[in-house]
């Protein structure tokens, strides 16, 4: 390309005109700055009007924003996990997950396209060259710095723009909210249901082997039975929650080596009844120590002592094995007299 073919303001000795000197490429520096061309005033700076039209588009975007981030949250609350729609082309989709993309993608763009439209359009494009400086911070540095910030504030009209401010603050504000409304889907909230067990009054205990109801005199000593409530089926839909909860261990013990008195109250005939669930993070109790009465977790050698309270006498466990309190009924089948009086497993941040 020809010297006759470059734009005359785009010559070197235009720029300097409009730039100052500039350095002119010869034998000793091939590489020569060529200067930056003259500054272009976009139609937003020299008309107010324009500016105002730019500004109305990027608050229009902010507020599509917030719109779009109150239609992810009632979208979320609205409509049923197993609904499903057809997408041309893409075929049969989860209404709930397209409701939810799609309103967050729009929510997510706005912002994203409205800073950009503000940056474009009304905030300073003015390009400024910077010579290198060290690395270290220098009390100048830092002072320029700061003057450099306050400049880019006074620029950006933050302050003069109000329309712009307010919205993309609103739209800041609401999009956070899109992530907390998904962290509903951990799971439904628990409430008390940690707290209690299909336990209660009446309840029969069934042999979980045998599924048959349990009498005094099929429990003997040295044995360990594990039951469950009467009426907990295995076909159940959340049988696997519930027993989680409600799995049990019967032990037949002397009377006379029963050390807790509360024990031996809430016993029949030296048969006790504790969770099963170890109070460590959960495991299934099963070893069982005839002669010290001791019950094992398998899982990290919890160690607790039947004859005792069901206390922790080794392994990381945090307190004794809850205790159901039971009986007999008329027909003489074992029954419970109650829940556990404390929630059973590892212990919790609702615990009391």
């Amino acid at each position: 390309m020809s010297s006759q073919d470059i734009p005359e303001e785009n010559l070197p000795a235009e720029q300097e005109a409009a730039r100052g000197a500039v350095s002119i490429a010869d034998e000793k520096d091939p590489f020569a700055d060529p200067g930056l061309p003259p500054h272009e005033h976009r139609i937003q700076d020299i008309d107010e009007r324009a500016a105002k039209r730019s500004e109305r588009v990027v608050a229009f975007l902010f507020t599509v924003s917030m719109l779009a981030t109150v239609a992810f949250i009632a979208a979320y609350v609205a409509i049923p996990s197993d609904k499903s729609i057809f997408v041309f082309p893409i075929g049969h989709l989860s209404a709930l997950n397209f409701a939810l993309g799609l309103t967050l993608a729009v929510a997510l763009f706005c912002i994203g396209a409205g800073a950009v439209h503000w940056a474009r359009t009304l905030m300073s494009d003015v390009e400024i060259a910077d010579e290198r400086h060290p690395i270290e911070a220098e009390p100048e540095v830092r002072a320029k710095v700061h003057a450099d910030f306050k400049q880019g504030a006074k620029e950006s009209a933050l302050g003069r723009r109000k329309l712009i401010r307010n919205t993309m603050f609103g739209a800041l504000t609401l999009v956070p909210l899109s992530g907390l409304v998904l962290l509903r889907d951990l799971g439904p909230l628990p409430g008390t249901s940690l707290r209690h067990t299909l336990w209660a009054k009446g309840k029969l205990l069934v042999n979980m082997n045998t599924n048959e109801p349990l009498r005094p005199s099929d429990v003997q000593v040295g044995s360990l039975t594990f039951a469950k409530p009467t009426g907990l089926e295995e076909t159940d839909e959340e049988f696997q929650t519930e027993i989680a909860k409600a799995a049990l261990m019967i032990v037949r013990l002397q009377p006379d080596n029963i050390k807790d008195k509360r024990e031996l109250e809430w016993s029949h005939e030296g048969i006790v009844a504790y969770s099963k669930i170890c109070t460590h993070v959960g495991c299934p109790i099963s070893l069982y120590e005839q002669q010290t009465h001791h019950v094992l977790c398998p899982c990290h050698q919890s160690t607790f002592d039947l004859s005792d309270g069901a206390r922790v006498i080794f392994g990381p466990a945090g307190h004794a094995l809850p205790q159901l309190r039971i009986g007999v009924n008329d027909e003489g089948y074992l029954q419970a007299l109650g829940d556990f009086e404390e929630p059973v497993g590892p212990a919790f941040w609702e615990r009391g």
